[in-house]
């Protein structure tokens, strides 16, 4: 029999997915978005087939504010095996090169460690994302071409040693945005001299989650059998959940209207920048730009137009 077709829903909120190994994201995105039916949906930064853990999903106008989440803290655990490297520096790629793994203490693996924290410069994989010529470099790999990684600055904020099990060790990273933990493994594989590949990686959190609680595709289909749709969108955060970073500013009725018209409105002053809006007693508009006593819109969700109806509110929550 023909698999009957999803009928698709408007649905607003964040899933906080935690992903399966073997799954791209977008794999793992789009089998979220049929189980919830939801018409439009996009993640929040690249989790590698290999790697397991958060991945933040949004569905609908929460879409608009994922590529703030894309430039968010991430924290993330890796098991690194040394001794042998390979083309994508994690066990899904080709072997390249085994070497003898030297006798190391804590001290000399420690010593390794340093080096890669703070502002670095870092060469990404040539099976990565990014994209040259605009085209991703993992397309150009697979075709055999030759490929000179680029380098650029990310920012280690933590990269400690957890346990160590022969030249298995176990680490702990919390990074910047564009930071690739696979290339911090080879790094400390190089600087130790016996190279290094990614095993295992699972990601923790990603600001503002910071102790998120995920739920896995196989939990959702059980629920979603169990209880129905309803208890699934129980499962999503409200938009602002995103936004807790931000500062928040409320606006009055008429201060809210007029925003939503995209007009620069008077607010509270405070720092200047991007803040989250407000109705008084009322949803989250969007995002403004805030300068002195001045709020100007910046990403509005659709029912900013009438932010006081209560069918313009978000459906999550």
């Amino acid at each position: 029999m023909t698999k009957p077709k999803t009928r698709f829903r408007p649905l607003d909120g964040i899933l906080l997915l935690d992903k399966p190994h073997g799954l791209s994201s977008n794999q793992a995105l789009q089998q979220a978005r049929h189980l919830f039916r939801a018409e439009k949906g996009g993640h929040t930064g690249s989790l590698d087939p290999l790697a397991t853990g958060l991945l933040p999903v949004c569905f609908g106008e929460a879409t608009k504010i994922a590529g703030l989440l894309l430039g968010s803290a991430k924290a993330y655990e890796t098991t690194a095996v040394l001794g042998l490297t390979t083309d994508s520096d994690d066990a899904d790629g080709l072997a390249l090169l085994e070497r003898p793994v030297p006798s190391l203490d804590a001290a000399t693996i420690e010593a390794a460690l340093a080096p890669l924290r703070g502002t670095i410069r870092q060469r990404a994989p040539i099976f990565s994302a990014l994209k040259q010529g605009g085209e991703p470099l993992y397309a150009k790999a697979r075709r055999g071409e030759s490929i000179e990684a680029p380098e650029r600055d990310v920012v280690v904020h933590r990269f400690d040693l957890l346990d160590q099990d022969g030249p298995r060790l176990r680490l702990h990273v919390e990074c910047g945005s564009g930071t690739y933990v696979r290339s911090l493994v080879r790094d400390l594989g190089e600087a130790l001299g016996c190279g290094a590949h990614v095993a295992t990686l699972r990601r923790l959190w990603v600001d503002p989650f910071r102790a998120p609680r995920m739920f896995s595709l196989d939990e959702l289909r059980e629920l979603a059998a169990a209880e129905g749709e309803s208890a699934l969108d129980a499962c999503l955060l409200p938009i602002e959940e995103g936004l807790s970073p931000f500062g928040r500013v409320e606006l009055d009725s008429d201060a809210a209207r007029r925003l939503g018209q995209g007009q620069s409105v008077h607010c509270e002053p405070g720092e200047d920048g991007l803040v989250a809006v407000f109705a008084r007693s009322g949803p989250c508009l969007g995002l403004g730009q805030r300068r002195g006593s001045r709020l100007a819109p910046q990403r509005l969700f659709r029912w900013a137009a009438n932010p006081l109806a209560e069918q313009a509110a978000p459906q999550a929550g």
